[in-house]
This record gives structure tokens, C-alpha cells and sequence, in this order.
């Protein structure tokens, strides 16, 4: 190997062409640690960038999986347009805002706009006071409200608002509860279901429970409370009354952040096992949602509110002597001036604290949004056979001492039921006569020769006359289609011989229905392709919460003591989605019991207005002694019920002035129209078939046509 030679500079000189020998040595090469290190620098430094072509969205200049600095931010936009604010954080100085720590100050709530782009104005309104009532805003250290709003007010969705708000979002950053419970009669745990499905699309999948074997409700109950996180899988549950009573211990071992209790006036008695149920469980924020939240009595009243935020009313002992005491002396038409004053003044008192909990509002607003709904109240006159049946009974029974004595005994109970199921129609009374019963010795020979149940005889009872003719005169002049309403199995039976023998297609639900079978069949009779012409309800099978806006008439075919099962089912047909003029018709007999028992509802109701919707000048008609004249028969009157309430409109029984402006079928029925023929009357169908049996009739519209609203 030649030298390697010295260049003038005293630089070694290389050859290009060859490489020097590498030293000779039993160690490894290793690279230079400094190059790697650059080399590793390098990639670390160059920014992340998302591996879609053309990507422009937002990067912060953030590393994947670090919490980003400065401050938090809420779920939705508050500025959105149209979006829905329930909670604002306050508004900080520029030195507040930097001493803050960053990690802990509060954000807006705002409603998921998804449902906030549906919701009306009213009931936008109700989210943002179900949402203060439950976060402790309104009445601080209580959670809980009513939301006693009117049928057809869109209840569920406000609620269903309520719970995705509380399960996503609070000021703190976080869910404000984990699992939302609601409870509901057993014929609206499907509804629920599939309303949560319609407003929340796929968002959130709840558990319903509506049957199933003991063990196997139990572990799902089980399985439903052991969630725990932020993302709990199934966070709402909804179970009916009876299952969840049944099932109490299991759902009483952990806590739920809300329970909403659908038509909670089941909860009006504090001594039953399902209200002790509930009440036990850990669930400070509790939701009442009642259309009807007085029924019978002031104390029942008590139970609700105290459900919901215990204390505020006192105890029930309190509430009774404050207030339950003072307010139905005044009400009694027999009231002294003073206790008038009194009963008024202890009402003010308890409206203005029931009010920081309860919100309500009358359907008057849905006459935006709904079409006209024509209420009437329609007396028929007994047929010669049914009045002989009746003063026989009366002549023969004899309730009467014993009410007057203030005991009301089974007998006196069975013999009401007698009544009204005479009043029905005398088929539903002939075995009673049969048999010889109490008030029926020697009734069978009042009967037409060879008289048989098995015929359905319409012209046996004024009410079914009247039917009759209704039905047939909307079959052949309209394409309108009929809901039928009776309080007992065995008038829809009579119902289903008339629709036989007349060839009307129908369909019927009541208490021996199953749940399944029962939305199948609503959803089959709302289609306009269905040939179904009547839909036969029984008003004690759950018929609250139906929707049957398929029809536009509705017959009451016979009153309830307790006015809010027939609100109830009154209102299945005036509702969200109806496009059709309703006609609602409530079918008494003139002079007998069921008269008494609609004067009896409308003492209730005036009660409920008083409390609830703060009407004034509710009028007392009827001092609590005449609703002890239930045993008697007027065939005289053409209707009872205008003769008691002294009407000053009307001239030998002729009405002479109208209404009073403003007055609309909320109104008290002196402020009614007042029909004593049928010149007055609006109804076609009712004008046709008034020579069948009517005498009387008060009607009146929920509100003017339209107003100008296309």
C-alpha cells in the first residue's frame, strides 16, 4: 500500500477512490447518539395532522389525549338562535374572571337544540321551571315540582326535555344525575317508550319494563341500579305503578337522580302502598305530572305537593286545621260573610306557596294550534219504561234515611250503581229484576212480553236513542269518525250489539287488554286508511294519556263521580295533531241521578278551578245538603241542572241574552249557551237527532274560529 502522501498544506491526502481499512476491533458499531436524537426531535416537533385530504376544521394547537388549558365550555351554543338557556353563569369582571380558577367556573345549560327547535313557546317556558324546581333554584333545599298543565299540552316531552338536559349537562360541567326513573299507569309505559324514541331519535336507549316473570324484572332492576359512570347505558327507566310496587326493594338499594311520576294524582292517598314506595326511595328531585291535580278533597291536594317537596305545607294535621277547614266552609254555598273572608284569604295564602312548585296551564293556549272543539252537555229524557223502573226502585229502597244521616253504606252504594246503570239502559238491570232484588220486586212486569237482553232494543232508553240517532246521522253525512266512552264493561257490550246490528266497523279497549295489544291498535284507528268508524273506550281502563286524534266526536255516555277520569277522557281527541272540528257530546238523563252527579262534579271542579287555575267568583251553586238529594227523580224539569243554578239569562226557559264575551267550555255552565230546542244549536248532528229524546242542551267552543290563525 503506497503512503498516503502529505498535500502542501501539511493535510493528508485521501484517494476517492478507495477506503481507508477500518480499524480491526470485537465491538459493535454503533451510530452517533447525538444524530438519533435530532432525528427523533425532529418528528416529535412537526404538528399532528389529521390524514384527510384538504382538512381545514379546528386543531387548537393541541396534543391528542392532554386536557385543553383555559376555560370550560357548555355542551351547546347559548347563542345560538332559538337555543334554549336554562342556567347563566354571572357575568365577571375582567379581575374576577382572572383570579377564577379555570377548572371550576360554572357554564351555561342550554337544551340540546334537537329539542329545542320543537318545543313551543309554553312549553319552553315549563322545561326552564321544571329545571328550577328540580336544581333547587326556586325553593332552595326543595327539589321537586308539579306540572299539573292541561291535556294536550305536551307534558311528556317538556319532562322528556327535563331528563336528557339533567343526564348530559349542568353549570359544574358534568351529567347532573346518572339514571332518571319514570313511573306511569301500566298503559302508558309503551307510550313513554316510543315518545322518547320519537323526540331523542337514537341518543339514548331506555329500559321499559311492561312484564316478564318476577326474577327476571328483578335482575334487570338489579342491573339498572348497579350503573354507575358517566355514560350509564340505559339511564332512564320506565316501569308501571304496580310493577314498580311489586318491585320496590330492589330500586330502594341505590339512588336515582329523578323520578317522574306520570298521572300522579294516583298518589292523592298518603296511606297507600305505592305513594310509601315512592316515597322511600332515595330521590330528593321528584316530578309530579297531573292534568287533574284536585279531585275529590283539599287533603288529597295536600299529599301531592307534599310528596314532591315534603315540609312545605306542614304536616297533614297542619294543613287541615290552616287551611283544608277554613277554605270549604267558605266555599259552602251556606258560608257566612265572615267565613267567606276567611276561606278566601287562608286560599290566597296557600296558592301563593303551592305556586313556587306547581306550574299549570289551561288548554286555552292550545287554541293557537288546535282547531275548535264544541263541548256539550246533553240531557235526554227517560223512555216511559225507564221512568216506571226508577220510581219503583225509589219507592221500594230506601238509601235515602241513610244519607241523610251522613252514612253512606254498601247498600246505598249498590243502589247508585242501580241508578245509573238504569239510566243506561234497562237491559243492564233485567237479571237484577230476574233475581227480585232491593227495588226491582215485581219490575220484570214492566218489561215489553217477551222481552230478551240478547237484542240490543235502543228504543228502550232515551240516552241510547239519542246514541243512535248521533252515529247514524255522522255515518251518512260525514266521514268523521266516533270515540265511545262508558264507566262500565257492560254498556260497551250494549255498544257492540248496536255497532253489530248497524254494520259499524269498531274497535274496543278496555281493562282485559294487554298493553302491546292496546298501542297496536290506537296506532291502527289514527290512520286515515283505517275503516274502523268507532272507537269504544272503557274511561276506567287507563284511557288517560290515549291519543285518538284519528276521531273528532266524543261521546260521554255516562257522567263519573270524579270529574277528572271524565276530563281525561274528553280529551283524547282535542289534542296535538288534530286538524278536524271536535265535538264532544256528555249524554245525562234528564231529572235523575246522573244529573246530581254532574252538579256533584262541577262542586269538585269549582274547588279545582279555585285552587289551581286561581279562577274568582267560581260560583256556589250547591251547598253540600242538596248533594244529599240524590234519590229522587224530577220529571218535570227539562233539565235539573239549569233549574239550579238559577239562570238569569234565560226567560221561560228560552235563552235571551248570550254568553258573556270572553267566556269559552272552560267557563262555569251559567256562562254556557243555553238550549231548551234545538234552534240555538251549532251541531248539525245534535240537530237531527234532537226529536229522539232531548230536552236540554248547554254548549259552548273552546275558543273563537281560528282568530285569523291559518
Amino acid at each position: 500500500q503506497k503512503p498516503v502522501r502529505e498535500t502542501e498544506s501539511g493535510e493528508c491526502y485521501r484517494s476517492p477512490f478507495r477506503k481507508p481499512l477500518a480499524q480491526l476491533t470485537n465491538r459493535p458499531h454503533c451510530l452517533d447518539s447525538s444524530q438519533h436524537e435530532a432525528f427523533i426531535r425532529s418528528i416529535l416537533s412537526r404538528p399532528f395532522k389529521v390524514p384527510i385530504p384538504n382538512y381545514k376544521g379546528p386543531l387548537g394547537l393541541r396534543a391528542l389525549g392532554i386536557k385543553r388549558a383555559g376555560l370550560r365550555s357548555p355542551l351547546h351554543d347559548p347563542f345560538e338562535e332559538g337555543a334554549l338557556v336554562l342556567y347563566e353563569p354571572p357575568l365577571l369582571s375582567a379581575h374576577d374572571q382572572l383570579k377564577i380558577d379555570k377548572d371550576k367556573a360554572p357554564v351555561h345549560v342550554v337544551v340540546d337544540p334537537v329539542l329545542s327547535r320543537v318545543l313551543r313557546p309554553h312549553q319552553r317556558e315549563g322545561v326552564k321551571f321544571l329545571w328550577d324546581c328540580v336544581t333547587s333554584r326556586r325553593i332552595p333545599g326543595s327539589h321537586g315540582c308539579i306540572m299539573a298543565d292541561e291535556m294536550g299540552l305536551g307534558k311528556t316531552l317538556q319532562c322528556i326535555t327535563l331528563m336528557w338536559t339533567l343526564l348530559r349537562q349542568s353549570p359544574d360541567c358534568k351529567p347532573e344525575i346518572d339514571k332518571a326513573m319514570v313511573v306511569s299507569p301500566s298503559s302508558l309505559v309503551r307510550n313513554w317508550y316510543n315518545e322518547v324514541e320519537k323526540w331523542l331519535g337514537g341518543r339514548i336507549q331506555p329500559l321499559a319494563i311492561d312484564g316478564g316473570s318476577k326474577e327476571e324484572i328483578d335482575r334487570k332492576l338489579v342491573g339498572f341500579m348497579n350503573q354507575r359512570g358517566l355514560r350509564v347505558p340505559s339511564p332512564i327507566l320506565i316501569i308501571s305503578y304496580e310493577t314498580f310496587r311489586l318491585h320496590a326493594e330492589a330500586l330502594q338499594k341505590g339512588s336515582v337522580g329523578l323520578v317522574i311520576c306520570d298521572e300522579g294524582h294516583r298518589l292523592k292517598n298518603s296511606e297507600n302502598q305505592t305513594y310509601q314506595a315512592l316515597n322511600s326511595l332515595n330521590t330528593p328531585r321528584r316530578v309530579l305530572i297531573s292534568g287533574t291535580p284536585i279531585q275529590n278533597d283539599l287533603l288529597e291536594y295536600f299529599s301531592l305537593v307534599h310528596f314532591v317537596n315534603s315540609g312545605i305545607l306542614g304536616t297533614a294535621q297542619e294543613f287541615k286545621r290552616h287551611f283544608e277547614i277554613p277554605i270549604l266552609k267558605g266555599r259552602d254555598a251556606d258560608a257566612s260573610e265572615a267565613e267567606r273572608h276567611k276561606g278566601e284569604e287562608r286560599l290566597k295564602e296557600l296558592i301563593s306557596i303551592v305556586n313556587r312548585c306547581l306550574i299549570r296551564r289551561t288548554s286555552d293556549i292550545l287554541s293557537k294550534y288546535l282547531p275548535v272543539k264544541i263541548e256539550q252537555v246533553v240531557c235526554c229524557r227517560l223512555t216511559p219504561l225507564q221512568a216506571e223502573l226508577y220510581k219503583n226502585f225509589l219507592k221500594q229502597a230506601k238509601p235515602v234515611e241513610e244519607l241523610k244521616e251522613g252514612k253512606i253504606s254498601v247498600s246505598s252504594l249498590s243502589s247508585i250503581t242501580s241508578l245509573k246503570k238504569l239510566c243506561n239502559h234497562p237491559a243492564l238491570i233485567h237479571d237484577k229484576c230476574v233475581e227480585e232484588e232491593e227495588g226491582f220486586m215485581g219490575a220484570l212486569d214492566l218489561f215489553p212480553a217477551g222481552y230478551s237482553t240478547k237484542s240490543v232494543e235502543p228504543q228502550l232508553s232515551g240516552k241510547m236513542l239519542v246514541l243512535d240517532y248521533i252515529l247514524a246521522v255522522t255515518k251518512s253525512t260525514s266521514n268523521d269518525k266516533v270515540v265511545l266512552v262508558s264507566n262500565y264493561t257492560q254498556t260497551l257490550d250494549l255498544f257492540e250489539k248496536l255497532c253489530r246490528n248497524r254494520r259499524y266497523l269498531y274497535v274496543r279497549l278496555d281493562g282485559t287488554m294487554s298493553i302491546k295489544k292496546r298501542a297496536k291498535i290506537v296506532e291502527r284507528f289514527n290512520s286515515l286508511s283505517s275503516p274502523e268508524f268507532i272507537f269504544m273506550l272503557s274511561s276506567k281502563a287507563g284511557g288517560c294519556g290515549l291519543n285518538l286524534i284519528g276521531a273528532n266526536r266524543l261521546i260521554m255516555f255516562d257522567p263519573d263521580w270524579n270529574p277528572a277520569n271524565d276530563e281525561q277522557a274528553m280529551a283524547r281527541v282535542w289534542r296535538d295533531g288534530q286538524k278536524k272540528t271536535c265535538y264532544i257530546y256528555r249524554l245525562l238523563s234528564t231529572g235523575t241521578i246522573e244529573e246530581k252527579i254532574f252538579q256533584r262534579q262541577t262542586h269538585k271542579k269549582a274547588l279545582s278551578s279555585c285552587v289551581v287555575d286561581e279562577e274568582q267568583d267560581v260560583e256556589r251553586h250547591f251547598s253540600l245538603g242538596e248533594l244529599k238529594e240524590l234519590f229522587t227523580l224530577n220529571e218535570t224539569t227539562t233539565s235539573d241542572t239549569h233549574d239550579k243554578i238559577k239562570c238569569r239569562r234565560c226567560v221561560n226557559g228560552h235563552q235571551v241574552r248570550p254568553p258573556p264575551e270572553g267566556s269559552d267550555c272552560t267557563s262555569d255552565l251559567s256562562q254556557w249557551n243555553h238550549c231548551a230546542d234545538k234552534r240555538g244549536l251549532q251541531d248539525s248532528v245534535l240537530k237531527a237527532a234532537w226529536d229522539a229524546a232531548v230536552t236540554f242542551t248547554f254548549h259552548h267552543h273552546s275558543h273563537e274560529e281560528q282568530r285569523g290563525i291559518p
